[in-house]
């Protein structure tokens, strides 16, 4: 975290100092998560091993007074790694004040917003960097992000808008990471599209509502995109690298989900225009659910989405052409039982990614994952080609306190 970050987080800490003695409610809960990751095939590199062990914790400070109408919270995060540097690493998730006026809220802090409805990728997700050396194949993990959050809930819908002073760049993983880009990503050599660099000021607005069983929100964002264009370069020690480099960008963009008995109906899109270049992007599905399959407790749901990138192979989200299919299934125990396991497949250039996850809790305090990423024919031209040798299994034990 920077410097700045850092100072601002203390800030906001210092002048609600006087209120944690009057709190009405105190919380505390958190979580310390070993993991192993086991890669399948040989590295590209020989500095990259075929096992990683790290372990993560995280903790949440939950503040409330005036009736529950002011609060702060506090999330860190932090994870030590075994082989690569870059991913023993530290981040604030959450660290925001939050005032609640009747039908207005106002959050100051680092917060974290989620927009989105498909399964397979959130293309209007944008306010918040991925926590890429996290979550590096699909990316759903995101970095704490500084904002000044105003909503307000009518009858009529929901608006919420934004204001973003400090851009976050995204983490990329070391020379011993795994898995990673064939060139390493040299962060020392970011570029940006503004003269303001990471103190450019961002702002987003939302419009959300329901009618019926329909729920849809419209969006835009203008400022810095979260989403480098890595382009190669030399290091100081002249070896060849790729160079962040964070585009200015506009984007309107649209969700909507219907939910119409047993099915669900999804879409998102948006519009962009980014270094004088307009494009569109547009994924969208169904999901049928089985309610008690099998004469069980547990429902069986049939996912299908599509995705599809104007930008064809030179977009930098790999899903430009590509289908989803998968099978999700919860058991609906005590233990929250459940299971997701599906493949991807780019109609373009022939490439497949599979992904399985299922996770289940064991007793009260502790939950027990398993995830395995796995990619098939994949050509060179496809965006994914570099981590196309890096197949995993990954397990996870979290202790709950």
């Amino acid at each position: 975290m920077s410097k700045t970050s850092r100072s601002a987080f203390a800030a906001v800490i210092v002048a609600l100092a006087p209120t944690f003695a009057q709190a009405d409610d105190l919380g505390l809960r958190g979580t310390i998560e070993p993991e192993l990751r086991l890669f399948t095939q040989s590295a590209s590199s020989t500095r990259q091993k075929d096992t990683d062990i790290s372990v993560s914790g995280e903790l949440t400070g939950k503040y409330m007074w005036d009736n529950g109408d002011q609060s702060l919270i506090v999330t860190p995060f932090a994870r030590l790694d075994q082989r690569d540097s870059r991913r023993t690493h530290w981040d604030l998730r959450e660290a925001r004040y939050g005032l609640v006026m009747g039908k207005w809220e106002v959050r100051l802090g680092f917060d974290k917003v989620f927009w989105g409805v498909t399964e397979a990728v959130h293309l209007v997700d944008v306010i918040n960097q991925t926590d890429l050396i996290e979550d590096p194949v699909k990316q759903e993990t995101r970095l704490g992000q500084p904002m000044l959050r105003v909503r307000t809930t009518q009858d009529f819908g929901t608006f919420d808008a934004f204001l973003l002073p400090y851009f976050r760049e995204r983490d990329f993983p070391g020379a011993n990471g795994r898995p990673a880009y064939d060139i390493p990503v040299d962060m020392e050599l970011t570029r940006y599209e503004s003269s303001r660099k990471e103190r450019h000021v961002d702002g987003a607005f939302r419009y959300s509502h329901h009618l019926g069983d329909i729920d849809f929100g419209i969006s835009y964002f203008q400022g810095t995109n979260r989403d480098p264009i890595l382009t190669p370069a030399l290091s100081a020690q002249g070896d060849l690298v790729l160079a962040p480099f964070y585009a200015q960008m506009k984007q309107a963009s649209f969700d909507v989900q219907a939910t119409k008995g047993a099915w669900l109906y999804k879409l998102e899109g948006y519009w962009r225009r980014e270094l004088g270049r307009e494009y569109e992007a547009a994924t969208g599905g169904v999901e049928y659910t089985f309610y008690g399959a099998l004469g069980t407790e547990g429902d069986v749901g049939i996912v299908a989405e599509y995705a599809l990138d104007s930008r064809g192979l030179m977009a930098r989200d790999p899903y430009e052409n590509d289908g989803f299919l998968a099978l999700r299934w919860t058991a609906n125990d005590e233990a929250s039982t459940s299971f997701l396991g599906g493949a991807v497949v780019d109609a373009e250039t022939g490439a497949m990614g599979f992904r399985f996850k299922g996770e289940r809790r064991l007793g009260d305090d502790y939950r027990l994952s398993a995830e395995a990423y796995f990619f098939g024919n994949i050509p060179r031209r496809d965006p994914i080609y570099s981590i196309a040798d890096d197949n995993y299994l990954q397990f996870r034990i979290a202790r709950f306190f």
